[in-house]
């Protein structure tokens, strides 16, 4: 069985990812993109959907050891794992180097005391653990070959084939560094260079070194803010600028529930959000990249914005279940492929119009199209603002009218108005400062419930919602209005949990709820996030900064957030590891830091 999702560790080379597990075992790989199919996908079925396990050499009938120790190299993405064994203690690096040619993932032993009996179990499994590759040697070197995919295994340590799974059995000593590496290619082309592990090695280090002294954030939080961007960068698909929601899919948000989604697209909401992290912590390049991957994405057709697309640009992410796969323990279906990609979210429009603005604020240099664009989306708005959505959280259920995707409209209005009075676009101000000023009288008079002090979900509706904490982080409403303490107070109340998160809305347990799927879901880290970040906001500081201090324990042993957190059964949830999570935990880092508002 699959380790628990926080038990795993994050390697990429900014166009793919894996998994790597305490006890050595990559369960999760998909190549060349974080799209395509996985080779690995022990992570959603058993063993027998392809892993690759490399450790301490263990009896059959028992389970592998686990690292005793493990941490990345400094501010890199280069994991090292130690086991202390009765014989000796070994160290197992792990990397991808960033891509110049074949994609590699790269594994080296290390003997560090004693002599220590080491064994890698290979077992290749194509299209998401379906087939079987043809497996055999080639001018010395072992490749796994099926349809358009080859994966080349590289060591010096001597292999064998048994029951379609390639092993090597073999003792470190100290000073011992034994490689062994796959590489990813065309099955039609020409193999792969032969690796250069150690080259490698040092060149991947020297990346992530340069690449982190552009952080310009220098506060308290530092280590847990450049963890953070480390796995924005690492979630970034570097060929286009497309940055992934993450690197996994169907991770549940309900263990043994259907709440299963693939999140290895590009989402404009979280993009955007992404992008004004990397711009508030020096990162120019990067949110030139995703600026220039948006332009391109919504080229030709700005009037039907979808709310995500693939990683360069691709508009049909048909769903499709995988009936093969039993799901992470147990949580059926598995998906790939997102329907959610046609829904309409009006809200989406506010996001990708304030990422423009704050990258215009921050002096980005200027685009002519992404002004033409911002004033395109802006009209299509002034049309349709007014109907209802799926809403931020794209519920599978009737649309309604949601009062965040209201705000956002405002926000979208309101950022385009700055931009025509700085003089950088023009526009019929006034009678959009009227329509400013519509979306704002609408909001207030139907998403505001006078009786209890709070804005609600959507229109009409009892429920909360936790995406209304960005009301005055979006400058709708000052922070000291009492609509707005109102409604934080009402989310602490009504959306909590136990320890102190918070739930993004209300769930119905076994019945359909608002959201339209059946089941409950853990509190949704980054809405916990935004609740400190509000709290903040209206003075609150020392809890906002014990609330925001409490999220940061939620991170596994090298900094790693899931999407959600289950409060019944204390373990993370969701899709691994998640940008979602990762930005607001910066945004706030940054936010306490700029009032003071930490110990120590």
């Amino acid at each position: 069985m699959a380790g628990r999702i926080e038990d795993y560790a994050l390697i990429g080379d900014m166009q793919t990812a894996a998994l790597v597990c305490r006890d050595g075992t990559v369960d999760w790989l998909c190549l060349p993109r974080f799209d395509s199919h996985a080779i690995f996908a022990g992570l959603l079925g058993t063993e027998e959907h392809g892993f690759w396990r490399l450790g301490p050499a263990h009896a059959a009938d028992s389970q592998p050891p686990t690292a005793a120790r493990r941490s990345y190299r400094g501010d890199s993405l280069i994991l090292e794992s130690e086991w202390d064994t009765p014989r000796g203690t070994v160290r197992v690096t792990d990397f991808m180097p960033p891509r110049d040619g074949a994609p590699q993932l790269i594994r080296i032993v290390e003997g560090v005391t004693g002599r220590v009996p080491m064994r890698s179990v290979l077992r290749m499994r194509f299209s998401y653990g379906r087939v079987v590759p043809w497996v055999h040697k080639h001018e010395g070197r072992t490749v796994a070959v099926a349809g358009p995919d080859s994966v080349w295994f590289d060591t010096s340590a001597e292999t064998y084939g048994k029951a379609l799974t390639t092993y090597a059995d073999f003792t470190v000593a100290p000073g011992d560094r034994i490689a062994f590496t796959i590489s990813w290619e065309p099955s039609h082309k020409q193999p792969p260079a032969l690796p250069e592990p150690e080259q490698s090695l040092q060149a991947t280090e020297d990346f992530w070194r340069e690449w982190v002294e552009h952080c310009t954030y220098h506060g308290p939080y530092r280590e847990a803010v450049i963890r953070s961007l480390i796995t924005l960068k690492a979630l970034t698909y570097a060929p286009t600028g497309g940055i992934v929601a993450a690197p996994t899919t169907s991770l549940p948000e309900d263990i043994g529930g259907v709440r299963n989604w693939d999140y290895r697209y590009t989402w404009l909401r979280d993009a955007a959000i992404t992008l004004s992290s990397l711009l508030r912590t020096g990162y120019r390049e990067e949110a030139r990249a995703w600026r220039e991957w948006l332009l391109r994405a919504v080229a030709g057709d700005p009037e039907n914005l979808q709310i995500m697309y693939g990683i360069a640009g691709e508009r049909e992410l048909g769903e499709a279940e995988l009936d093969w796969l039993p799901g992470y323990e147990n949580s059926t279906p598995v998906r790939v492929g997102n329907g959610a990609a046609h829904q309409l979210q009006l809200d989406v429009y506010g996001e990708v119009i304030e990422a423009l603005h704050l990258a215009h604020m921050t002096g980005l240099a200027r685009n002519d199209y992404a002004s033409l664009l911002q004033l395109k989306l802006i009209r299509y708005l002034e049309d349709h603002w007014d109907e209802p959505d799926e809403g931020i959280w794209e519920v599978r259920g009737p649309r309604r009218h949601f009062v965040h995707s209201k705000v956002m409209a405002w926000v979208a209005v309101d950022r385009t108005i700055k931009l025509i009075e700085s003089g950088d676009a023009d526009g019929p101000l006034e009678r959009w400062k009227e329509l400013r000023d519509d979306i704002h009288r609408d909001v207030c008079e139907r998403g505001y419930d006078k009786e209890r002090n709070t804005f609600t979900q959507s229109y009409g509706s009892q429920e909360l919602d936790a995406s209304l904490l960005l009301i005055p982080q979006m400058g709708f409403l000052p922070p000291d209005d009492k609509r707005v303490i109102g409604t934080i107070e009402a989310i602490q109340r009504e959306l909590s949990t136990s320890d102190g998160f918070i739930l993004r809305y209300p769930t119905s347990g076994g019945e359909e709820g608002v959201d339209g799927l059946p089941g409950d879901e853990g509190a949704f880290l980054a809405c916990s996030f935004w609740m400190a970040d509000d709290l903040a906001m209206i003075g609150r500081v020392d809890e906002a900064r014990k609330l925001f201090e409490k999220l940061l324990a939620l991170r596994n042993d090298l900094g790693l957030l899931a999407e959600e957190w289950d409060p019944r059964l204390k373990r993370q949830v969701g899709n691994f590891p998640q940008a979602f999570s990762h930005v607001p935990l910066i945004d706030t880092a940054l936010r306490l830091t700029a009032s003071g508002a930490y110990g120590g």
